[in-house]
């Protein structure tokens, strides 16, 4: 196997886009072609701090793995979808949750 530099280590950069205790729950709730608002998310995820969410979902869009539609009405309405690099995702966070079911069926 080829010696790769940490710097151009593709692990590395997965981790580094994706690792975390938050940012593939986050991903794992947000269906694939159906807009999830922020508020939705707390609920779905309520042991993450807002600020950790926040932090979380502000890399992620950074990162081009959701994008952030912001709605002026009556009050803010915030909206996030998958892009094609997180549909991308979705395959590996699918076996991850089956490995879990498996791991809580023992």
């Amino acid at each position: 196997m080829e010696i790769i530099s940490v710097k151009n280590c593709p692990i590395t950069k997965a981790l580094e886009v994706l690792g975390g205790k938050w940012k593939l729950r986050i991903i794992y709730h947000i269906v694939e072609d159906k807009p999830v608002r922020y508020g939705e998310l707390r609920r779905y995820i309520p042991e993450i701090s807002e600020k950790m969410l926040l932090q979380e979902l502000r890399s992620l869009v950074e990162n081009k793995i959701l994008e952030k539609r912001s709605y002026l009405e009556n009050t803010l309405r915030v909206e996030y979808t998958l892009t094609e690099k997180g549909k991308e995702v979705l395959p590996l966070i699918k076996m991850l949750a089956q490995i879990g079911m498996n791991f809580l069926g023992e």
